[in-house]
């Protein structure tokens, strides 16, 4: 290949894809139709976790949100019960292999994350006397706060027979392979009466292994 090759090669690769997504979230579908879901057949309630964990499902969103160690994983509550259930006061934890929490992050949090990122490296190398060139400068805030008001899991009550979904996003940035053994924990949901829902545990080892049945 030559120099010139070569330059216009890491020109393309640092220029944004043309086309592209409509930045819409997918149709909602109950929690069963994936597979990483938890089933509570006697509070009838089901949730699942859905990772965005490639470029081409991360297309939807205004920012590479990959490419800067954050993960997108989206909820889906379904409930089947005749009453409402409340997420107010929900915490949802992505707990590593190792058993490490990482709460959910907010915009200024990815903001941070992707300005270090920035600076530890931002250029593509280039052989020869050619000079380097300067990758797409990170997102500002207004492109991430425009995917939170999108995209974000904003459900506080799941009313019945109803599902409701959307997304979280999570640092995982120190992480090789994130979703190797990890799982999403959620307790502190509540029934209309205010009694605590027993916890639900998602292993994304399931959504790991549906893909891999899918490539094969």
């Amino acid at each position: 290949m030559t120099l010139r090759a070569i330059f216009l090669f890491a020109l393309w690769q640092a220029l944004p894809a043309a086309g592209g997504s409509s930045h819409t979230p997918p149709p909602v579908q109950p929690a069963t139709s994936f597979a990483a879901v938890e089933v509570h057949e006697d509070e009838k309630v089901a949730i699942a976790a859905e990772p965005y964990d490639t470029h081409e499902k991360g297309a939807i969103f205004h920012v590479d949100y990959l490419g800067h160690g954050v993960m997108p994983i989206r909820l889906i509550v379904t409930n089947n019960s005749n009453r409402p259930i409340n997420l107010t006061e929900a915490r949802i934890l992505f707990i590593t292999a190792a058993g490490a929490k990482i709460q959910v992050a907010e915009p200024e949090d990815v903001e941070r994350l992707m300005t270090r990122k920035e600076r530890e490296g931002g250029q593509i190398p280039l052989p020869g006397a050619l000079p380097n060139i300067k990758l797409k400068p990170v997102a500002g805030i207004g492109e991430i706060e425009k995917d939170f008001d999108t995209f974000e899991y904003r459900a506080l009550v799941v009313e019945p027979h109803t599902t409701r979904a959307g997304f979280l996003f999570y640092d995982v940035s120190g992480l090789d392979h994130p979703l190797e053994g990890a799982k999403l924990h959620l307790h502190k949901l509540r029934d209309a009466d205010g009694n605590e829902l027993f916890y639900f545990e998602i292993p994304l080892d399931k959504y790991l292994k549906s893909k891999s049945s899918q490539m094969n």
